[in-house]
């Protein structure tokens, strides 16, 4: 499994993954999804927001374990990142069947359409729309870098856009779900086991800086007269850096968009977007309302304008604790071991489902911490043991 997907939206130039929504690439990975499903006699269905479905068992029975991930990437990704999850989800059914397992709850293995946002500019747009924190209004105004909005690039690819929304009634089939996940920090490995469970998702957001000052000839017009925007949009990325190091927290600017974006041009704008995370809603206000108040001194200070926009945002999820200490239970039976259990600062389809149904989520090793990159990477015998992890968890909840 793992071999045929490795070739599927791969960038020969820079080795990384561009497996955007609803692209060719993403046309090949839900028909690999398809086939896998299909294959191992699964009943296989698209949602009315694209995401796709291999259920074991009766869906309208209710009360079914779901697992699974996401296909798509970012901008030139890793190969781990959301594909692992979904990988190992058929891999642990596999397993499950050499095993003799009975099952008495249905199961599903789930592939999220846009979890990571790169088209459209918002994470987890399949599992929002679901669960309902994405309305169809604002899913109808979601655009790419072309214009072309999200209707019409699910109709180009050959899905029917006018019933996306909520789907009370297929939240309703999910009495669990467990994600699997590559980790992307180096807790695992510092700690050195191979699996973990996630406790909380951090609070974390998106916010969009928009420097607006005058364009001009660079190599006519002399420093004291210009109003350039990047000057200020360069000293807010660095204070960007210095209110996250003081609160123990993160924050990046890693788009840029500048216009009229000519080498002999003063830009007349600037447009920067950050992201933040922090362990507590209190820490990341204080780290974004800081930057934000540098941000319009250091605007102030050049005469540029300055319109700071919250294009997204996801509190803090803490995962059912009840589901998590169970897996840990699972996890621990028949070796006594202790699982560690660890925050992230990562967003997931799990914690946007935690709102609507018990969700928990594993972690598999990851040995440099290094994620959302041509880098990205797991130890085969590691991802072996996400697994049979992941197979013991399903058969603890959907096989007693």
């Amino acid at each position: 499994m793992w071999r045929e997907l490795l070739p599927v939206g791969r960038h020969p130039g820079s080795g990384g993954y561009r497996r955007f929504a609803w692209t060719g690439a993403d046309a090949e990975c839900r028909a690999w999804f398809r086939q896998q499903a299909e294959g191992r006699g699964l009943a296989y269905e698209v949602d009315r927001n694209g995401n796709q479905w291999a259920w074991l068992g009766d869906p309208a029975a209710g009360d079914a374990v779901v697992t699974g991930s996401h296909l798509d990437s970012v901008p030139d990704g890793g190969a781990f990142d959301g594909p692992l999850g979904v990988v190992s989800s058929f891999a642990a059914l596999d397993e499950l069947r050499r095993r003799g397992a009975r099952f008495s709850r249905p199961l599903a293995i789930v592939n999220f359409g846009d979890e990571e946002g790169a088209r459209f500019g918002l994470a987890c747009v399949g599992s929002r729309l679901t669960a309902g924190q994405l309305t169809v209004e604002q899913a109808h105004r979601l655009t790419d870098g072309d214009g072309i909005t999200l209707p019409r690039a699910m109709e180009a690819a050959g899905y029917d856009p006018e019933g996306i929304g909520a789907d009370p009634e297929r939240l309703a089939r999910i009495g669990a779900f467990v994600e699997l996940h590559v980790e992307q920090g180096r807790a695992l490995d510092l700690s050195g086991d191979r699996v973990g469970i996630a406790s909380a998702i951090w609070p974390h957001g998106r916010w969009r800086f928009d420097f607006r000052g005058e364009a001009n000839h660079a190599g006519t017009t002399r420093l004291v007269d210009r109003r350039d925007p990047m000057l200020s949009y360069a000293e807010t990325v660095l204070a960007a850096r210095r209110e996250a190091r003081l609160a123990g927290a993160v924050a990046t600017f890693g788009k840029i968009s500048v216009e009229p974006n000519g080498v002999n041009a003063i830009p007349s704008l600037v447009r920067g977007w950050l992201d933040s995370r922090a362990a507590d809603q209190d820490t990341l206000d204080t780290v974004v309302g800081g930057i934000e108040k540098a941000a319009r001194e250091y605007a102030d200070a050049h005469g540029i304008d300055l319109d700071v926009v919250r294009e997204s945002f996801t509190p803090v999820v803490e995962f059912d604790h009840a589901l998590r200490d169970e897996l840990g239970r699972i996890l621990g039976k028949d070796t006594g071991l202790t699982v560690p259990v660890l925050g992230t600062g990562a967003g997931h389809d799990a914690g946007i489902l935690s709102g609507s149904v018990p969700t928990a989520m594993l972690f598999v090793r990851n040995p440099t911490g290094v994620s959302h990159s041509p880098a990205e990477s797991a130890a085969e015998d590691d991802c072996v043991a996400g697994v049979h992890a992941l197979a013991d968890v399903l058969e603890g909840l959907a096989c007693r």
